[in-house]
């Protein structure tokens, strides 16, 4: 009974939701520039890769 309910719901809920539902509309930047998204992409991976050899640079300047 309690299933049947919930079941309900959640079936109810999905219905009512306005998403669009084709590939990349529930991602939090555009895909439709790929240039503009490789750029921000090697930006983002190139910091995090990047940054630990910074710090050791920086920490190994600063020692001295």
């Amino acid at each position: 009974m309690l299933g049947q309910s919930i079941q309900r719901l959640t079936t109810s809920v999905v219905r009512r939701s306005h998403y669009e539902e084709s590939p990349g509309k529930n991602l939090p930047f555009s895909v439709e520039n790929k240039w503009r998204l490789l750029l921000m992409m090697t930006l983002y991976f190139g910091s995090g890769f990047a940054a630990p050899f910074f710090f050791i640079v920086r920490h190994q300047l600063l020692k001295k």
